[in-house]
């Protein structure tokens, strides 16, 4: 008897570790601590918990803070910064931000430029000095934003908002440009993650989509990832293995390999008459009448772009290198054309078992965090399988 080893497919397959299930009300936003065993979780009902793992292996609140508030209904349109004993045993508020006119949304902290930026449901982006706490800048966005990154070697800062649409701009000390904006999502963004290294923004939506948009390749190359079907509601990228996280509403966690060559999804054609048997579509009365034939349903193949009627796309597949994981419409020569090995998944599936409202990865363990619906926040490990061991005769 021989033994082989047998190299497969690498991928990553989240392992629940903990759960911290004693909160009253639904965790909006939480951290992993870098280097070591604890979160730190902010609730709706406007407590700051630092949670720590003790011997039993359960979390437990080390300390808590209550945010104020004017009323049970409207949070006050501000922000607050404390500072953390050694030990996470004590919490001590530093300043206070009055930033918005509306109820925060997004909070980020770039430690390079000692910057605070932050948006608002008043649609009004701004960014702080977290040494002086002064007010460096405000800009007015088209919606409230519901994502937000930065990249710190350009001072570029990526605001996804509420209309669907990602807006760059160029922040100096205490000036902010308009770069550009682009937009292609149906429904609102929800989450942004940026990688600085490939210069790669993703962006995910409650269309259910997550769109990568190449911005250091400078060619306007946008491909589309299709694997959830709910709303999308966080990203993360783990630029060593080369893989996003991504979650959405449903409950469901997918890792897609980002170590593959992607392909642009085909921009939909236009025309009054299938294109490939070029049988007249409803509208076109005209071909109708001259042909003495019933206008068709018109369809688009997913891998080509023609319109196509339904006789002529009766198939479907997955196309994974161009994001399409679940089976999608395809006309007919497309479908002959796609092999097994092109159908070969990009990307791994897991149930949380929580309708998942924040995602949060930790890069130095590996590990990541999830909130949900049920007032629970699960803490998983990141595993990878590398090879299986096989024996014959």
């Amino acid at each position: 008897m021989a033994a082989e080893i047998q190299p497969q497919p690498q991928a990553r397959k989240p392992c629940l570790l903990s759960k911290i299930d004693a909160f009253q009300e639904v965790v909006s936003t939480a951290v992993i601590i870098p280097k070591e065993d604890g979160v730190i979780s902010v609730s709706e009902d406007r407590t700051i918990r630092v949670w720590l793992k003790r011997d039993s292996g359960q979390y437990w609140p080390s300390i808590y803070h209550t945010m104020p508030c004017s009323d049970q209904l409207s949070p006050l349109p501000l922000f607050q910064e404390f500072v953390l004993s050694e030990d996470y045993n004590k919490m001590t508020p530093a300043r206070t931000y009055q930033a918005h006119q509306g109820r925060v949304t997004v909070v980020l902290f770039v430690l390079e430029m000692e910057w605070l930026l932050s948006t608002g449901q008043d649609k009004n982006f701004t960014w702080h000095c977290s040494e002086s706490g002064q007010l460096l800048g405000t800009y007015r966005t088209a919606a409230w934003v519901s994502g937000l990154q930065f990249d710190v070697e350009t001072r570029h800062a990526f605001v996804g908002d509420q209309s669907g649409q990602v807006t760059i701009l160029k922040l100096e000390q205490d000036l902010c440009s308009l770069v550009t904006t682009f937009k292609g999502h149906t429904g609102n963004v929800t989450a942004l993650c940026w990688d600085p290294v490939t210069r790669v923004l993703f962006s995910g939506s409650s269309d259910h989509s997550i769109i990568m948009w190449d911005i250091g390749g400078r060619k306007g190359t946008a491909i589309e990832l299709q694997g959830h079907n709910d709303k999308v509601q966080g990203l993360c990228y783990a630029s060593h293995t080369r893989q996003l996280i991504s979650c959405s509403s449903d409950g469901s966690i997918v890792i897609w390999n980002m170590d593959v060559t992607r392909q642009e999804t085909p921009e939909w054609l236009d025309s009054d008459s299938c294109q490939k048997c070029e049988q007249p579509f409803f509208w076109n009365f005209k071909q109708m009448w001259d042909s003495k034939k019933i206008g068709l349903r018109q369809h688009h193949c997913r891998k080509c772009g023609q319109a196509v009627c339904g006789k002529c796309s009766s198939k479907r597949s997955t196309i994974p290198l161009m994001g399409f994981e679940f089976e999608v419409r395809v006309c007919d020569s497309c479908h002959e054309s796609i092999s097994d090995e092109d159908r070969a998944p990009t990307a791994t599936f897991h149930d949380s078992k929580h309708s998942i409202v924040y995602m949060h990865y930790e890069p130095t363990t590996g590990n990541l965090l999830t909130s949900g619906t049920d007032k629970i926040v699960k803490v998983w490990k990141s595993t990878r399988s590398v090879c299986c061991l096989e024996t014959g005769w």
